[in-house]
C-alpha cells in the first residue's frame, strides 16, 4: 500500500524567494546536471520597478543560456498567471507548495551582443524583401525590382519639381491670392454644372438656350389651361399683385401681353411656369402637394421636383429639399425662360428680387451664361428718379467670356 502524503502551504513568498522553472527555446536538455545555474538580482533595491528584476544564467561546456524576467524577451505569462511547484519531503511525506516564476532560456554566444547589437532595426518589411530579392531572387523578380526603383526615383523627382514650382508661384502671387482664385474657380465650376443646356455656336440668339430644353413640347402643351388663367388677369388684379410685391418680372410681361396670337399664348404659359420656379426658389422643404393650389399640371410637378430638388432622409422618410446649388439652378433656368419671354433680354433686377437672392449672385449666374450686361445711364433731369435704371441681361452673339469673377468685393471685417 502506497504511503500517503499531506500538503503544506508555505504562505506568501517574496519575489526573490520564488521557485524557478526554466524552458529552453532551442530544444530539450538531456542532462540537466551538466548545467551550472546562476541567479543575478538587481542591486538597486530602493526602486520598486527594478527591485524584482532577475537574470538566470545556465552554463555548459558548449553553450551559455540566459533568461530574464524583464524586457522584451521575458515571458508575459508571469504577469497573467500564478505558478506553483510542489516539493515532496520523503522523510516526513509532506509536500511543500512554493510559488514559482518561469524563465525562457535562450542560447547566447559570447561577444555577439556587443558587436552586432543595434538599437532598432530601421529597415521596413519592403526593404527586407527587396534585400532578399537582390540576393536570392530570380531574374524576373530582379528586373521588376529595378523597374520599381526607377519609377520611384522618377516619382520623387516629379514631386520635387511640383513642390518647387508651387513654392515659386506662392512666392510670386501670395497665398491669399491663390486661395481666392481656388475659391472662385470652385464656385464657377459648381455654378456651371447647373446651367441650362447651351449651344454657343448657334446662328440665332433664340437657339443659344433652346426653348425645348426648358419646356418640352409635352410640358408646354400641358400648360394650356394654366396659361389661359394667367392671361385672364384683369388690370386691377395685376395692380393688386404689384402692390403686394409678388413676381414683379411676371407682372411686367403680363401687363405688356399681346392681344391675340401665338406670342400671347406662349408668354402666358411661360409666365405660369416661371411663377412655379419663383415659388419653388423660396421653399426649403418641398412636399408632393407643391403646386396643387395653383392647379399645376402633374407633369410639371414631377419636372420641378425631379429637376430642382434633392432627396434627403429625415426620420426614415425621403424629403425633397431646395439646396443652395438648386437655387442657383433655379436662377439660371428662370433667366433663360425670361430671355425667351422678352426677345432675348431680361431684367436682372426684378428677377433677383423675385428669387430672393442677392444681385451679386444674379450677376454671377448671368456671366456664367455668357450674357451681355447693361445698365441705362441715369438721366440728369428732374425726372431721373422715375427713370428705369434696372440692370439688363441680353443674348449677344458671340457669347461673352468673362474672367473668374475678379470683381467680387471682399467681405468687410466685423469690428
Amino acid at each position: 500500500m502506497a504511503a500517503s502524503c499531506s500538503l503544506v502551504c508555505c504562505g506568501e513568498e517574496r519575489e526573490s524567494d520564488k521557485a524557478v522553472v526554466v524552458r529552453f527555446s532551442n530544444g530539450c536538455v538531456n542532462n540537466a546536471d551538466s548545467l551550472d545555474f546562476s541567479m543575478y538580482r538587481n542591486a538597486d533595491g530602493n526602486k520598486p520597478k527594478k527591485r524584482n528584476r532577475q537574470i538566470l544564467v545556465a552554463e555548459s561546456d558548449r553553450l551559455c543560456y540566459v533568461g530574464q524576467n524583464f524586457g522584451g524577451t521575458s515571458l508575459k505569462c508571469n504577469s497573467l498567471c500564478k505558478y506553483y511547484v510542489g516539493v515532496l519531503n520523503r522523510q516526513t511525506m509532506q509536500m511543500e507548495v512554493h510559488s514559482a516564476q518561469l524563465f525562457n532560456m535562450q542560447p547566447m554566444i559570447p561577444g555577439e551582443m556587443a558587436e552586432n547589437a543595434k538599437p532598432q532595426d530601421t529597415n521596413s518589411y519592403r526593404d527586407k524583401v527587396d534585400s532578399l530579392i537582390e540576393a536570392f531572387g530570380t531574374n524576373k523578380q530582379k528586373r521588376a525590382l529595378a523597374s520599381r526603383r526607377l519609377n520611384q526615383v522618377g516619382s520623387d523627382a516629379l514631386h520635387q519639381a511640383v513642390a518647387k514650382a508651387a513654392s515659386s508661384v506662392i512666392d510670386s502671387k501670395g497665398l491669399e491670392a491663390l486661395q481666392q482664385e481656388v475659391a472662385e474657380t470652385e464656385s464657377q465650376a459648381a455654378l456651371s454644372s447647373h446651367l441650362p443646356p447651351c449651344n454657343a455656336d448657334a446662328d440665332k440668339r433664340e437657339n443659344v438656350y433652346p426653348f425645348d430644353e426648358l419646356l418640352s413640347p409635352e410640358e408646354f402643351a400641358a400648360l394650356e389651361q394654366a396659361g389661359s388663367k394667367m392671361a385672364a388677369h384683369t388690370p386691377e388684379e395685376l395692380q393688386k399683385m404689384k402692390d403686394e410685391g409678388r413676381n414683379q418680372c411676371i407682372i411686367k410681361h403680363l401687363e405688356n401681353l399681346a392681344t391675340v396670337g401665338e406670342a400671347r399664348d406662349k408668354t402666358s404659359r411661360c409666365a405660369f411656369y416661371l411663377s412655379m420656379l419663383l415659388k419653388l426658389a423660396r421653399q426649403k422643404n418641398v412636399t408632393r402637394k407643391f403646386g396643387q393650389e395653383e392647379d399645376c399640371p402633374h407633369i410639371i410637378q414631377n419636372k420641378l421636383l425631379r429637376t430642382f430638388t434633392v432627396g434627403t432622409f429625415n426620420n426614415g422618410r425621403v424629403q425633397n429639399m431646395v439646396s443652395t446649388s438648386m437655387r442657383a439652378k433655379l436662377a439660371a433656368y428662370s433667366l433663360a425662360l425670361l430671355l425667351h419671354m422678352g426677345y432675348m433680354t431680361a431684367d436682372l433686377t426684378l428677377l433677383h428680387r423675385d428669387l430672393g437672392i442677392t444681385e451679386t449672385r444674379m450677376i454671377e449666374v448671368a456671366k456664367s451664361m455668357g450674357l451681355t450686361l447693361s445698365k441705362p445711364v441715369r438721366a440728369k433731369s428732374d425726372e431721373a428718379g422715375l427713370h428705369d435704371d434696372h440692370r439688363q441681361a441680353s443674348v449677344v452673339l458671340p457669347l461673352v467670356k468673362y474672367d473668374q469673377f475678379l470683381e467680387r468685393r471682399k467681405r468687410k471685417k466685423m469690428h
